[in-house]
């Protein structure tokens, strides 16, 4: 049972340091290159075990709730998943909690000179698209202008953070609905009635949704039940859902549909 979606803010750091690429047995050692001075600046962003540096790109502090309900959830990704790297992310975290109830910095592509065909010259320029994923409670807005501040603190004046292209422009907005509230405890007691085994409750999924329609605009709590797995291979040409998780799903949200009907359900705030 999930309860929100972690958001997403997308930006570039850019290093532009001068027109065309110079070549790099007459030059090398006289100027700088852009793709070494960037990939020290995003050294100084994320540790060399994806911790993050920046105070301004981390989570704020888990709630009881939130740290009480992760307690007992394991994260498996299934036989086709990847293995859980055990040192990598924020330090002194559980691996759901690193993925559930924490941010994380992500390069999603870093490109300088002609990759695929190599010259022998100093390239002109060093991106690299970037990607923070947060938690609710996370002010998104102190993000790119602390980051900014941190480069140049840091010695990086060139490398400036800009929104990326216009293509990947959109972002998302961090939601949760606090795992003690009355209608994820409801809804968590009628799961467990009928699957007759206590659910997994996440505060926050680690991808990104528009479930702040619900809860920002709207104002309603939000409660998610996938019906899916980890091998799922989501978004991909071929994902499926297997037919014995279909029958479960229909059992389980028969019997919490039920007990809405029923008149169990908390009372809707006036």
């Amino acid at each position: 049972m999930t309860l929100g979606c972690r958001g997403a803010l997308n930006f570039d750091l850019v290093c532009d340091l001068r027109e065309g690429g110079h070549h790099s047995g007459n030059w090398g050692g006289l100027i700088a290159n852009p793709g070494i001075v960037l990939a020290h600046a995003l050294a100084a962003i994320v540790g060399p075990a994806g911790e993050l540096l920046v105070p301004a790109l981390k989570a704020p502090p888990m709630t009881k709730a939130v740290k009480d309900c992760l307690a007992d959830v394991e994260v498996d990704g299934g036989e086709a998943g990847p293995a859980v790297d055990e040192e990598w992310g924020e330090p002194g975290l559980t691996p759901a909690e690193r993925v559930y109830a924490s941010n994380v910095f992500n390069i999603l592509a870093f490109t300088t000179g002609t990759p695929g065909r190599p010259v022998n010259a100093i390239p002109p320029k060093a991106v690299a698209n970037c990607q923070l994923r947060f938690v609710a409670g996370t002010d998104i807005r102190t993000v790119v202008p602390a980051l900014q501040r941190h480069l140049e603190a840091k010695g990086f004046a060139s490398v400036q953070v800009m929104p990326p292209p216009s293509v990947n422009a959109g972002g998302f907005a961090a939601t949760r609905t606090e795992p003690d509230h009355p209608w994820a405890l409801f809804a968590a007691a009628s799961l467990q009635r009928s699957a007759n085994a206590k659910p997994a409750v996440v505060p926050q999924s680690g991808g990104s949704i528009c479930n702040d329609v619900f809860t920002d605009i709207l104002g309603i709590p939000t409660i998610w039940i996938p019906h899916s797995y980890p091998s799922c291979s989501q978004h991909a040409p071929d994902e499926h859902i297997l037919l014995s998780v279909t029958r479960s799903a229909a059992a389980l949200m028969a019997g919490l549909y039920w007990d809405v009907g029923d008149g169990k359900a908390p009372a809707a705030k006036s």
